[in-house]
């Protein structure tokens, strides 16, 4: 069932958690990863050339020592020779091939890493192969203590970037402080100007740097926020005297006229008509001046007396319309903490919705324990207008034919807010819309 509500805003997406990490941690974050960034980039880089180099220049060495090795064995077959230090050499014939070692048979004339075992014990070690028409050639040279010292060298240079990269994060650490130190003054400066009574100079505390800049647009917007809200305090002014002092005229000058014996029922009904226009601008200027100022006025309001008196200036205002109003509670059933003004307000809208939209049947207003609800028997309520209904401006898809600028629920919306009362707006059960007003009841107050 589509539905919209009034009371406080949800967020857009209850179940996604925003995780937020402050300007410090990222000033140290980053330092630290451009540290573990620049040190792995050499260290791997370090690596890739050393054994890139190595297994070049000792490949070309051993390159040239098979190649030696070959033309001093065609020189004189009958020497023996024997290379010095870990590498061996191997020569053989035609007739001696099937002594050459199974994983040196298959390998072509270049150069090879081998490693296995040997007596239980791991080795590596790197072979240069020359096969001739007749003769084939093996150079080996015992890597094992090489691969050793490559080991032991990586794991000096991951440790180098580990250090490094703590080292970074430190150094972030210490820079962070420094480079966050001014925005902490500003912000308690900040924080302290909150209790003075006009907006505190900022600039004067800062240096002529981006922080003095930042403190200077603060000066300027505060000094032009303080304008604002001077105007706005000052129109607040003007609307409550200039546009309640006319009003009260108006009120005087029906009450007096209403008094006089002479009249015809036609006059007493657009006399009437007019006091009860009166009323509800007055009621509608006092509820938008409490808006406007952000703070909650007081009373004791009963909810049926202000819905019985809805109703009747409703019915005065249907002419043909074959519409039946109706209330269903007792006087003194539902009480609220809050002017008579403001309820006038939000209760009013949703009655006069339902009367709007509704061409014939009923509009019921049900009173209920910390609740009102108005049920009419009008065209409903679609998923569009459920989405968009308490948006300002936005008049439903059945507003075709009626009057309003679409701001009447805006300002229900706007007043549950101020007094966290909650309005819901659903379809009715078989037909129509079922509004809903709950508020925030003292039990002490409740009938």
């Amino acid at each position: 069932m589509s539905q919209a509500e009034g009371g406080a805003p949800a967020p857009a997406f209850p179940g996604r958690r925003r995780y937020r990490r402050r300007l410090r941690s990222r000033i140290i974050l980053s330092f630290a990863l451009l540290g573990l960034g620049l040190t792995a980039m050499f260290a791997i880089a370090a690596a890739f050339v050393g054994a890139v180099v190595e297994d070049q220049a000792v490949g070309s060495v051993l390159k040239e020592n098979v190649d030696d090795y070959a033309q001093r064995f065609y020189e004189d077959r009958t020497a023996q020779w024997a290379p010095l230090g870990s590498v061996r050499a191997h020569v053989y014939g035609p007739g001696g091939r099937h002594n050459v070692p199974p994983e040196w048979a298959e390998l072509d004339t270049g150069v090879y890493n081998i490693t296995g075992e040997e007596s239980g014990e791991p080795f590596v070690y790197r072979v240069v192969v020359k096969k001739d028409p007749d003769y084939w050639f093996f150079l080996a040279q015992d890597m094992t203590s090489t691969a050793e010292v490559r080991a032991r060298i990586k794991l000096i240079l991951i440790a180098a970037v580990v250090l490094f990269t703590l080292l970074a994060g430190v150094i972030g650490w210490w820079s962070a402080a420094r480079v966050m130190r001014p925005v902490s003054e500003l912000a308690n400066l900040l924080g302290a100007s909150g209790d003075k009574a006009g907006p505190g100079e900022l600039a004067p505390h800062f240096p002529d740097d981006e922080v003095g800049e930042l403190a200077t647009a603060l000066d300027d917007y505060a000094a032009r926020l303080t304008e604002v809200v001077q105007r706005d305090r000052e129109f607040n002014a003007d609307v409550s005297h200039e546009l309640r002092t006319p009003l009260a005229v108006v009120k005087g000058a029906v009450e007096l006229l209403l008094s006089r014996p002479d009249l015809d029922e036609k006059t007493v009904a657009r006399l009437q008509r007019i006091q009860r226009a009166e009323q509800q601008c007055t009621d509608l200027i006092s509820a938008l001046l409490l808006l406007s100022r952000a703070e909650r006025g007081h009373g004791s309001t009963d909810v049926c007396r202000v819905a019985e008196q809805l109703l009747e200036a409703h019915r005065s205002q249907l002419g043909g319309k074959a519409l039946e109003l109706l209330l269903e509670g007792e006087a003194g059933t539902l009480v609220v903490d809050a002017p008579e003004s403001a309820v006038s307000v939000a209760l009013g809208n949703l009655i006069g919705n339902a009367v709007k939209y509704t061409t014939a049947g009923t509009v019921i207003v049900r009173l209920r324990e910390r609740a009102v609800d108005v049920i009419d028997s009008g065209p409903g309520l679609s998923a569009e207008d459920a989405a968009h209904l308490f948006q300002r401006g936005y008049r439903g898809s059945h507003a075709e034919h009626t009057h309003g600028g679409g701001i009447g629920l805006s300002i229900v919306r706007r007043l549950c807010r101020l007094y966290d009362w909650q309005v819901r707006v659903v379809p009715g059960a078989e037909r129509g819309v079922v509004a809903t007003l709950r508020f925030d009841v003292d039990a002490d107050e409740a009938g």
